[in-house]
């Protein structure tokens, strides 16, 4: 049994449920419609955030249908968020797939996600708890408000890390937190431990964009996106900040330039992944990731020993280990 395996064990039933009440809301009559959904579901994705949503939930009590219905919005709005953004970011790939923007077009992508987000409005509609839906709602808006923050750092002349952790504490970090958050209220865990499991979601979603953002600098074939892709969209993530603003380099700070205008060629970039990797960047952004882990860790220790508490400290440990 696999790692992933051994963190889904204490909700394999709930999982079964989950993914059929998933697959139940997008049915649809419509031929067009369905192609772009059984193109989505073609990703088979690891289900991180579902997991999440039912661990924190059998952490704190049993799993009911209102945490499924909290557990397919979010994913929903997760998957719609992932749709629209790869028409904002002109992106033709994800995980190694092509984008709906690229198999169909961009209308189609755009209505798409907009089906989705609807979607998600129903479900959680149908938890029936003011607190999930407005968790969900400030979520919408998070995500949002997060691309918006990116775009906008375009112009900002400064390499500046609080503006990258105040974009990914917006868009990752806020979807990893309302699936803890909306998990802990659907079981009715009090307000102290819904705060504290909204933390934890907070720790986790930021080791994950972390590590994503390590990834754009390996050659790995296995990661699913070409290396400095995220240049290449014109985003400038913590590691090359880090090397940035260490060395003050004048000539990687120019390209750096070139790639927030998304003027930067192909060998600038190669330039500036490796000006990355030889000035400390991967081991800086590698070790503010454990250190968000650590704090996360010590948030489980406080808690019983079970089996959910240890596949919750597992599932943690994957997000920083894993290698796609």
């Amino acid at each position: 049994m696999d790692g992933l395996s051994l963190i889904k064990f204490p909700i394999t039933d709930e999982l079964v449920d989950f993914k059929n009440l998933f697959d139940h809301s997008l049915s649809s009559s419509d031929p067009l419609l369905n192609n772009v959904i059984d193109h989505l579901r073609q990703r088979n994705g690891k289900m991180m955030r579902p997991i999440l949503v039912l661990l924190v939930a059998k952490l704190h009590g049993n799993i009911q249908p209102i945490t499924l219905h909290a557990a397919v919005s979010l994913e929903l709005l997760h998957t719609a968020s992932l749709v629209h953004d790869d028409v904002v970011d002109e992106s033709t790939e994800r995980r190694g797939q092509l984008s709906v923007n690229a198999l169909f077009n961009n209308k189609v992508a755009v209505l798409t996600g907009d089906y989705l987000l609807a979607t998600c409005l129903v479900q959680a509609g149908k938890t029936l708890n003011h607190e999930i839906i407005e968790v969900i709602s400030r979520l919408g808006q998070d995500l949002s408000e997060g691309e918006l923050l990116q775009l906008s750092n375009v112009s900002n002349p400064e390499f500046s890390e609080k503006v990258y952790f105040d974009v990914i504490r917006k868009k990752t970090a806020a979807l990893f937190a309302a699936c803890t958050k909306a998990a802990a209220l659907s079981v009715g865990a009090g307000v102290e431990r819904t705060e504290r499991s909204r933390l934890l979601g907070e720790y986790i979603g930021i080791c994950f964009q972390i590590k994503d953002d390590i990834f754009d600098y390996s050659d790995s074939k296995e990661i699913g996106k070409p290396t400095g892709n995220d240049m290449l969209e014109g985003k400038l993530t913590l590691p090359v900040l880090a090397a940035l603003n260490k060395t003050n380099d004048e000539q990687a700070r120019k390209i750096a330039i070139k790639v927030k205008n998304g003027t930067a060629n192909t060998a600038e970039i190669a330039d500036l992944v490796e000006f990355t990797k030889s000035h400390g960047g991967i081991e800086y952004a590698t070790e503010v990731m454990l250190t968000y882990r650590q704090m996360g860790l010590e948030l489980l220790a406080e808690l019983p020993l079970s089996d959910v508490r240890t596949s919750l400290e597992s599932y943690l440990n994957y997000v920083v280990d894993r290698h796609n």
